[in-house]
């Protein structure tokens, strides 16, 4: 834990990052901007190395966590979290395809050109290959998450839930210790060598009206939630939203949804749902929710395949995105878990994980990252009504809840 020391926070940290990446890239002499290229090319190697982990520690953990407990409840719960997460990156995906194409300019991919041109390569080489590919994880995960639920609920799977649990922890720290903290410079090598090619600017004076579009489409996307919420449970949508301020504000300040559970219990307090529902939806839709997640990496992932001229086609992007819905469960609880959930399948859409393109867009989440995570957990408190309301009519006809 922190001895007194208030570190700077990570979205300052890679903004520093950024800005020193293009300095360093239009200022600096060729050979330290390649060393700095290097320094993140070979990190990209270790994070492509390490995303098979990510996906077996967590998704396993995932589903073998789901799967326990509540019953009917838990199925509701969970179909409605996830529903509401494609709900949400569908919407996002609508409004990106209508809107990008119009605000970013027609030409915009033959100005921009090929992003790899004039770039610098790396140094050196590593011959590091991850143990197994990105498919063969997810395939590999479902199989013992649902295998491990099942034996459990005969008495049996005990150490090997145990031992994906600690496996989990180990990954959670290499996150937390390794990739999280070294990602300024991984970005600050990827800014570098855009400047170097002398398309940064081309390309920053796009992306911030993808913040303009991505933000207040998680605003309305969450007074939508919680109109319906409000009518579904006869409460004062407008005083919900009030209650609620303090978690979006403590989502915000700690990019963490695990770490805002007490003040969103508490909001969920007030706004009357009971003690049984809100102790048991919270916590379990702060790792299954993530409607305002899913909308930033929608509009972010939207506007790079646009900027670069690559398909972005409804049959091609809805695989990505409703695989996304499931990978993002159990997100790591360090600030960026959505992203580095999500980087894994980005191949799926065109985006190769040790590409520029992948560095772009951890970028650009982790810096609105906060935004995204505050939407999270405010629509879990909608959900929360909403559930609370069920199992109140499942009370009152025992027929139904059978």
């Amino acid at each position: 834990m922190s001895q007194g020391k208030k570190g700077l926070g990570l979205v300052p940290k890679l903004l520093i990052g950024i800005l020193a990446g293009i300095l360093i890239g239009m200022y600096l002499p060729t050979i330290l901007v390649q060393i700095l290229v290097t320094v993140s090319s070979v990190f990209s190697l270790f994070l492509k190395f390490v995303i098979p982990f990510i996906i077996l520690s967590f998704v396993i953990a995932g589903i073998a966590d789901l799967s326990q407990g509540a019953g009917k409840l838990l199925g509701i719960t969970t179909a409605i979290a996830y529903s509401s997460t494609i709900l949400a990156g569908t919407l996002a995906y609508t409004v990106a395809t209508t809107v990008f194409p119009r605000i970013l300019g027609a030409e915009l991919a033959s100005d921009i050109g090929d992003p790899n041109a004039g770039m610098l390569s790396s140094l050196v080489n590593i011959p590091l290959s991850p143990m197994f590919d990105v498919t063969g994880a997810i395939v590999f995960a479902f199989i013992m998450g649902i295998g491990i639920s099942y034996v459990r609920t005969s008495g049996q799977g005990e150490v090997l839930y145990h031992a994906v649990m600690e496996f989990q922890i180990i990954v959670r720290k290499v996150l937390e210790k390794i990739i999280i903290p070294f990602l300024p410079v991984y970005i600050a090598g990827t800014f570098a060598n855009i400047a170097y090619s002398g398309q940064v600017f081309s390309i920053l004076g796009i992306l911030w009206k993808v913040f303009c579009i991505a933000i207040p489409l998680q605003l309305i996307y969450l007074f939508v939630m919680f109109m319906i919420s409000g009518a579904i449970g006869k409460k004062n949508p407008f005083m919900m939203m009030k209650n609620q301020i303090p978690a979006y504000l403590t989502a915000v300040g700690t990019q963490s949804s695990a770490a805002t559970i007490p003040v969103n219990v508490a909001c969920a307090e007030k706004n009357g749902v009971s003690k049984q529902i809100r102790e048991f939806v919270v916590p379990l839709c702060a790792t299954i929710h993530r409607a305002g997640s899913i909308t930033s990496l929608t509009c972010f992932s939207i506007a790079l395949l646009y900027m670069n001229g690559m398909d972005y086609s409804l049959g091609v992007y809805m695989p990505f995105l409703f695989i996304l819905g499931i990978a993002m469960v159990a997100a790591p609880g360090a600030p960026g878990g959505a992203v580095m959930s999500a980087l894994p399948f980005l191949p799926m859409i065109g985006i190769a994980v040790d590409s520029p393109l992948a560095s772009l867009m951890i970028a650009l989440y982790l810096t609105q990252d906060s935004f995204g995570t505050a939407a999270n957990v405010s629509g879990d408190n909608a959900i929360a009504v909403v559930i609370d309301t069920i199992n109140n009519k499942m009370h009152k006809h025992p027929s139904t809840a059978k």
